[in-house]
Parts: C-alpha cells; sequence; structure tokens
C-alpha cells in the first residue's frame, strides 16, 4: 500500500528558519555521516534531525529488518531522549521534535514491513479529557511519547464521559485508561468516574494528568476510593514510566485477578442499565461552604470610595481587533517558561536566557507573522457595564424594567452615562451572583467591593467575554494530526496566551473608559501582578471558585454573538476564550476562599 506523503512545505517551520537565521541564531548540530548507520539513526532522533534520514533507513535495511531498526535503534534514541528531558537537559519542543523524526522514520519503514512482521504495540492505552472538559493540549503530549515508544494509543478526544471510555478499553483491550483535565471540576469528574468504576467492579490501570491534579490527591485521597493500580502523570514522561512498569509486570499479574479490558467487558454486559442511570453528584464544596452562617462582612474594605461613569449602560460587541493589540499584552513568561516549556532547570540566567533568545523568540517571532497572515486569530469581544448592589454575600445586576429579550443585548440608551440612584429609574434585578465568603484571615467576599442596597446607589459592574475565535482549535487539531508536534505545542500555547493578552488588554480599555487608567503601572509586566486598579475575576479561581456562574455571565452578554458557547459542565467553547467580572474597587486583590 503505498504510503500517503504530505506536501513536504511547512510554513511555520520555514518562518522559523528564517527568524532563526536573521537573529543569528546557531543551527542544529546535523548527525555525522562518518558514525556508523546504527548509531546515526539514534543520533538522528535525539537531534530532531530528518535531513536525509531516508537514506540512512534505506542503508539500515541492507542489514536489519523494519522492526529491528526500530526496536534496536529508534526507540533506543527516544530513551535517551526521555532521559535528557528528564535530567533538564532537553527543552519540551525539542523532544517534541524528536517524536517527529521518530513518526517519519517508523512511516517510511511501514511499506517494507511484511503483513507477518506487522508491528505487535507494547501495550495499548486509552485516553480521554474527561466529560465537560475541553482542553487537550496535555492528553495529546502524552499520546505523542507514547506512540512515539511502541504502545498503541487509542485518544477519544475531548469531553469523554466514563461509558465512552469503558466501550473503548474493552474493544481495544487495552491495558490502561488515561484521563486528563485542566479544569478544577475535572478532579471531581475523575473521582466520580473512579467511584463509578470500583462500585462495577472495574479494576482496569488508571493513570490521571491534569493542571489541577496533584500527586498527593491522586496517591492519597483517590487511591482510598479505587483499588485498582493508580498513578499520577505530572507530565508525559511519566505517562511512559507507567506504562512501561505496568508491561513488565503485566506477566505476573494473578490470573484470579484481571486488570485489564477482560474484567470491563464483564462489568460492562452485567452493569449497562446501571451505567447509563449511573447518578453524577458533583463536588459543591464552595456551593456548601456559601450555604453556611454568614460571617459579617470585613470592615476593612471601605463603602464609600467614589463610583466611575461607565461610557454606557448595557453591552456590545467589538469585532476586528488588530492582533498587534493583543500581542502587545502577552506575558512573554507564561508563553515560553508555561505553554511551551523552556524550564532554565540548572542553568544560569545568561544561559537561559540565551535559550530564549536563540529557540523560544524566534519560533514567537514566527508564529505571529504566520497568525496574521493566515488570519488564525480572530479577537473578538463582547462587553458591558451594569448597574449593581451588594446583599450581603451576593451580587445584584439590574436591568431596566422595560427592556426583555433581545433589546437587553445592546447598550441602553434610556439609562445616562451617570452615576445612578435607587429610585431614579424603573430598575429591576436581572441575575444575582452568590460568592462564597473566607472563614478567617481578612473575611473577604467578592461582593464586599460593590455599594450595598442599603446606601441608596447603584455601583457599577463590567463583565467580559472574549476570544481569538474558532480558527484556532482546528488549526491545532490539524498539525497534531498532521504529526508536526513542536508546532503544535508552539501554536497551541500562543493561542491559549493570546486569549489572555486579550483579556488584559480589554481589561485595559475597561479601566480607560472607567476613568481609573491612571492608575495603572508603567511597565507591562508589573499589570500581569495586578498593578492597577481593581480586579478582574474568572469564575472557577480561588476567589469566585463556582464554574457554574458562568451560565449568569451568558444570560448578561450573550456571547453567542461572538460564537462563545458554554459546555455542559460550564466551560467556555472555543477554549481560547475567558471571562471576567471586572471591579474598580481600589481595594479589591486577588484574594483564596477556603
Amino acid at each position: 500500500m503505498p504510503l500517503k506523503r504530505r506536501c513536504v512545505y511547512d510554513p511555520l517551520a520555514e518562518l522559523i528558519a528564517y527568524y532563526a537565521e536573521h537573529d543569528a541564531t546557531p543551527q542544529a548540530a546535523t548527525v555525522e555521516t562518518t558514525l556508523p548507520v546504527e548509531e546515526r539513526l539514534k543520533e538522528r532522533i535525539i537531534r530532531g534531525d530528518r535531513l536525509g534520514i531516508e537514506r540512512d533507513l534505506d542503508e539500515a535495511l541492507e542489514r536489519y529488518s523494519p522492526l529491528d531498526i526500530i526496536n534496536r535503534f529508534l526507540l533506543e534514541g527516544m530513551r535517551v531522549v526521555g532521559d535528557l528531558f528528564g535530567s533538564g537537559q532537553m527543552q519540551l519542543p525539542f523532544v517534541l521534535q524528536a517524536a517527529e523524526t521518530m513518526k517519519a522514520a517508523v512511516a517510511y519503514l511501514e511499506p517494507h514491513m511484511e503483513r507477518v512482521e506487522d508491528a505487535t504495540p507494547k501495550g495499548t492505552i486509552v485516553l480521554a479529557t474527561v466529560k465537560g472538559d475541553v482542553h487537550d493540549i496535555g492528553k495529546n503530549l502524552v499520546d505523542i511519547i507514547l506512540s512515539n515508544n511502541g504502545y498503541r494509543v487509542i485518544n477519544l478526544g475531548i469531553k469523554v464521559p466514563l461509558e465512552q471510555m469503558l466501550h473503548a478499553v474493552e474493544e481495544h483491550n487495552a491495558d490502561a485508561l488515561g484521563m486528563s483535565g485542566l479544569l478544577v471540576k475535572s478532579t471531581a469528574v475523575m473521582k466520580e468516574n473512579l467511584e463509578a468504576m470500583e462500585a462495577r467492579g472495574i479494576r482496569i490501570p488508571v493513570v490521571l494528568g491534569g493542571a489541577a491534579l496533584t500527586r498527593r490527591f491522586v496517591e492519597h485521597d483517590l487511591r482510598q476510593i479505587y483499588s485498582g493500580k493508580l498513578a499520577y502523570a505530572q507530565d508525559a514522561f511519566d505517562g511512559l514510566q507507567f506504562m512501561e512498569e505496568l508491561v513488565r509486570a503485566k506477566e505476573h499479574v494473578h490470573p484470579q485477578q484481571p486488570t485489564t479490558s477482560l474484567e470491563v467487558s464483564l462489568a460492562l454486559q452485567h452493569t449497562q442499565q446501571e451505567l447509563a442511570s449511573w447518578p453524577v453528584e458533583h463536588v459543591r464544596t464552595e456551593r456548601q461552604q456559601c450555604g453556611q452562617p454568614v460571617v459579617r462582612r470585613t470592615s476593612s474594605v471601605r463603602r464609600d470610595v467614589p463610583i466611575p461613569v461607565p461610557p454606557f449602560w448595557g453591552s456590545r460587541v467589538v469585532e476586528d481587533i488588530p492582533l498587534e493589540h493583543v500581542f502587545g499584552y502577552i506575558n512573554e513568561n507564561a508563553l515560553f517558561r508555561g505553554q511551551w516549556q523552556f524550564r532554565r532547570g540548572r542553568r544560569s540566567e545568561e544561559e537561559y536566557n540565551a535559550i530564549i533568545e536563540q529557540q523560544a523568540r524566534p519560533a514567537y517571532n514566527a508564529l505571529k507573522l504566520l497568525c496574521k497572515r493566515e488570519k488564525l486569530l480572530q479577537p473578538k469581544v463582547v462587553y458591558g457595564y451594569f448597574p449593581c448592589q451588594s446583599d450581603g454575600d451576593e451580587l445584584i445586576v439590574y436591568r431596566p424594567a422595560e427592556r426583555s429579550g433581545d433589546a437587553l443585548y445592546q447598550v441602553w440608551s434610556e439609562l445616562p452615562a451617570c452615576n445612578l440612584r435607587a429610585g431614579e429609574f424603573a430598575l429591576v434585578e436581572w441575575v444575582r451572583f452568590r460568592f462564597p465568603r473566607q472563614r478567617e484571615g481578612r473575611f473577604l467576599c467578592i461582593a464586599d467591593f460593590f455599594r450595598p442596597i442599603e446606601s441608596g446607589d447603584y455601583d457599577v459592574v463590567a463583565f467580559h467575554v472574549v476570544t481569538i475565535g474558532d480558527r484556532a482549535t482546528p488549526y491545532a487539531r490539524q498539525l497534531f494530526e498532521e504529526g508536526r508536534y513542536r508546532d503544535y505545542l508552539f501554536f497551541h500555547g500562543l493561542s491559549v496566551e493570546s486569549a489572555e493578552g486579550l483579556a488584559e488588554y480589554w481589561h485595559k480599555v475597561i479601566r480607560t473608559e472607567l476613568g481609573i487608567a491612571g492608575n495603572d503601572a508603567a511597565e507591562l509586566k508589573l499589570l500581569f501582578v495586578q498593578g492597577y486598579q481593581g480586579s478582574r475575576y474568572s469564575f472557577g479561581y480561588p476567589a469566585c471558585p463556582n464554574l457554574e456562574d458562568q451560565a449568569l455571565i451568558m444570560e448578561l452578554l450573550r456571547p453567542e454573538r461572538i460564537g462563545v458557547t458554554l459546555t455542559e459542565e460550564f466551560e467556555l467553547v472555543p477554549e481560547q476564550s475567558t471571562s471576567a467580572l471586572i471591579c474598580h474597587h481600589p481595594q479589591a486583590r486577588y484574594f483564596s476562599v477556603r
């Protein structure tokens, strides 16, 4: 069967190469042609050097079978890559470049394999992002590392219910199940899934990963509810180690204690009706906390601060935002260290800065140019200003009494752009937010930062939903499916940080419109640590942990107007979107509710 080959021209790679040359960046050393072919192949994987690999593979095929080449030389190169990454000597983008080279080499060898020689995978794992979560970068990185180290990966994608995971385990005779999720709420879904599996007698080995997970939570709390093998993966190579240990131990499993898809199949046969109706009870710790006796508001928060005058009441949509404005507010530290995972490790500051300037920045410059040229990022905002008052731990948002339906989602021209007093205009309650309060320390609650009902004044609260559009996710998926793993990491990271940059930029616009931007710090890096008056709170974070309140923002702004919707787990789609409540109070800062 002829091997499908895509166009060798890679616009992102070409742009990165151009900027690398423009910035006088030293290129990676190529593999010495004088080395024995066995060593050349191993070195090509380690260096991520694909140029000329076909010649080396042809030479190796004169002496070795395709499977020998894969198992003895290519996989050995990937093992070294894993060791280098684990010791901090190799950055993640170059791990992915090695994986790209590995995939290209295996693809070249496939037509040379006889049917009887078809490679048997070392093991099989089903991977999925849990129900309600749309984030898949971590899961896909695990897919890349495992699939290029000899494992078969069944990647089910995002928002996957437990039933679908278990059926995939049975269908593919999987050795393990991997669950991923970014949100705090996703950890609760993982817990529910494990409880459901335990109740059905399913004991398949499970590995969990995600930004909100901790090793202690998995290995202490979750192990108490699930008696099957359970592990925490901090990164993709932890997932690889889990599978390596699982495969080594597989032949020693007692026959009366099945741990793979056989028991899943039996359990499913007997519990199909139960599985379909299994009750899912989401963790409501924060909600329960809200229902506890109210703590009196702290006297340290002033109630008499001046109320800014908004430029309008109601909401409006803003499109055609120049990408330069967005890029100007990107937190490069979050992009390079967080998203792209360029880590300093044991390097000196000078050495690390050299890596950033020689490796990260050329990619950043190239990507910005590509995004502009191909219109991959399309920033849009829906935002508004609303009259409000606090009522204990609650924030009441008002609307004009005469408006309803579509008339709510525009500028309310009947309300003048001035401070409002109770009784002057016919306003009625629209939505009510209920916030948790700290039960120790300063006893803070977000509602404290707004004028109370008894003051007779209407305060002003701003909300916004921002997105960089619906083209980013499909393009990132395309890069992943084409095996352009490094490009996938770079573009996905930039798209996520562009959404954060847009939120930062639009918060600046709102502060300017409210007349409080004069208190902004002069340096951009200080804005990233709240170097301004007021605060921007997003639901799902410590001060307002109830992600369900996203639905109230949807009610206020109707962000479908800019293509943003909400999942059943109250998460924004597209993934590269954020929402926020914006408070002008000078004492408003980030805080945690415990």
